[in-house]
């Protein structure tokens, strides 16, 4: 029996996984420079974080989230993006309380969207990103912008 991977997806193996790994190991290091930290969140969510965090009627939510019920009839939902998802985090872990702020977070790891597969665009992808929580200030967006800045130059 031949069983292939799920439309819109692939393996990432080899050489491709050498680059993949080169790009992660950049990213974060310059992340940290930057002093960013990095915070892991679940893959699987409450499908309600992203319909308050990206919005009900937001095209993520209506037409390309993967969403399924499990076995206690709650309605979950693979992370399409990072942001609802860090958030929840921050203030699930009251960091807002217990930190000085800002809190300055990378994320990296992979998301999921259900949307018709092309070249170089599939279901499953990986994202990288930063958020800086509690800022005060403008000079974040500039911070933020240097840093993709640096990391593309290092590529």
């Amino acid at each position: 029996m031949d069983i292939k991977n799920v439309k819109g997806t692939h393996d990432i193996i080899l050489g491709e996984a050498k680059i993949y790994e080169h790009i992660e190991t950049t990213m974060r290091a310059f992340a940290e420079v930057f002093n960013f930290s990095e915070f892991r969140t679940p893959i699987i969510e409450p499908n309600e974080l992203f319909v308050r965090g990206v919005g009900e009627s937001s095209d993520v939510v209506r037409k390309e989230m993967y969403t399924f019920l499990d076995k206690g009839n709650r309605l979950l939902a693979l992370r399409p993006e990072f942001t609802a998802s860090i958030v929840r985090s921050f203030v699930n872990n009251k960091l807002y309380a217990t930190r000085d702020l800002p809190v300055k977070t990378y994320y990296l790891g992979p998301v999921f969207r259900y949307e018709r597969p092309q070249s170089g665009r599939y279901r499953q992808f990986h994202q990288f990103g930063v958020e800086s929580l509690g800022v005060k200030y403008v000079l974040s967006d500039a911070e933020t912008a240097i840093l993709g800045y640096v990391i593309l130059s290092a590529l």
